[in-house]
């Protein structure tokens, strides 16, 4: 084999590799996002109570949390790709049914949806900080918009699908099934193409007991807040402010799909910094920024506001991902601080949804809710001045 031809030939592995991780994470959204534009028709059918909608909205976020710090464990007995496989595969089974079991099965097949989503989100940024290891920032950038990409398309389908369905919600949140297979397919095709490493023996690091992880998380969690919110209620409150739900739904996906470009961005200009405080702060303050235009503007502004929302949250998550791994002196910290960043954040940022719910449920208005997000964004851009520090968690 010539030097050309063995070149050529680690250049379409790592592109099959390539393919693999962007479709596994168009998969880790549509689970979530797809639930908010059809909300109102989810509660009329079941007969459930802000309260109980905000439940459904909080669950796979509470339950991505909680099945966070179980990847790096599940990654060592496995191993990554086959711990990544295994999740793609209960996701897809947990999509095609929670529609179809009634009420409680609803629920279920939620929190079954968001514990895979949790698996696999922990996973990827290890994967890529170890095939990966000297393009952190493009990668992560690229896996983020394949994730928002995701997250968008099942904003913005889901309210038409249920149209085309005859106005069935039960079958346009069951199409999202669709993408997990093909996900699926792909990963078992790059895992038997492309050889990988072993996994290093051992246990977790002792990410834990350092101060730096723990800024780190809160990052995570605060900015994970905040898109929770805006995934669980945003088409609610844009509908209840006067817009048509189609256009409801459409807001919460030109949103997502704005994102693409900060979450390209951000981390190519931030990893190339000498540290991340000032990237990290700017972000939160935009999508602020967007959150109080959507809430007080009036209507006619609403799609710009709409796009500072993108491209502040866009910004945020990229962010916080590329910072497991430049606060990572390897691929192993990488899942370990990944584990513990979005097991902690994730369950932290669960309350977020259930907490706009009840305060609409209190007060009657969605004004009230300011205050509240305001708070969740002082709180994440002191954390990101503490995260965003030119430091190793667990440097020995």
């Amino acid at each position: 084999m010539t030097a050309t031809r063995a070149t050529r030939d680690v250049g379409n592995r790592r592109l099959l590799t390539l393919a693999g991780l962007l479709l596994v994470a168009l998969n880790l959204r549509p689970a979530l996002t797809s639930v908010s534009p059809v909300l109102t028709r989810i509660g009329d059918g079941l007969g459930l109570t802000s309260t109980g909608l905000g439940a459904l909205t909080t669950l796979p976020v509470f339950c991505l949390g909680l099945a966070a710090p179980l990847a790096p464990r599940l990654a060592r007995r496995l191993g990554p790709e086959r711990a990544v496989l295994a999740a793609l595969v209960i996701l897809a089974l947990a999509l095609i049914a929670r529609p179809y079991t009634a009420g409680p099965g609803l629920f279920i097949g939620t929190a079954i949806a968001g514990g895979a989503i949790g698996i696999m989100g922990v996973l990827l940024p290890g994967l890529v900080k170890r095939d990966f290891p000297s393009n952190v920032g493009i990668m992560t950038g690229l896996y983020t918009m394949a994730l928002n990409l995701g997250a968008s398309l099942a904003a913005g389908a889901t309210e038409p699908l249920r149209l085309a369905f005859g106005g069935a919600w039960r079958p346009a949140l069951a199409f999202w099934l669709i993408p997990a297979v093909v996900a699926a397919l792909a990963w078992i095709a790059q895992m038997h193409a492309v050889a990988k490493p072993a996994a290093k023996p051992g246990g977790p690091q002792r990410v834990y007991r350092d101060p730096l992880a723990w800024q780190v998380t809160a990052f995570m969690g605060l900015q994970s807040t905040l898109a929770y919110i805006v995934f669980g209620w945003l088409p609610t409150i844009l509908a209840d402010r006067g817009m048509a739900p189609v256009a409801a739904g459409l807001a919460l996906s030109v949103s997502i799909l704005v994102q693409v470009g900060s979450a390209l961005a951000a981390p190519a200009i931030g990893a190339r910094m000498r540290d991340q405080r000032v990237v990290l702060s700017l972000v939160v303050t935009i999508t602020l920024t967007g959150l109080a235009g959507c809430l007080y503007a009036p209507l006619s502004q609403i799609w710009f506001w709409i796009a500072v929302l993108g491209l502040g949250q866009g910004g945020s998550f990229a962010m916080a991902l590329t910072l497991l791994a430049l606060r990572a002196s390897d691929a192993q910290t990488a899942s370990e601080l990944s584990g513990m960043a979005q097991g902690v954040g994730y369950v932290t940022a669960a309350l977020g949804p259930l907490a706009v719910g009840l305060i609409h449920q209190w007060y009657g208005t969605w004004s009230a809710i300011g205050v509240f997000i305001g708070l969740i964004g002082l709180a994440a851009i002191a954390a990101g001045l503490g995260a965003g520090r030119n430091r190793l968690v667990c440097p020995h």
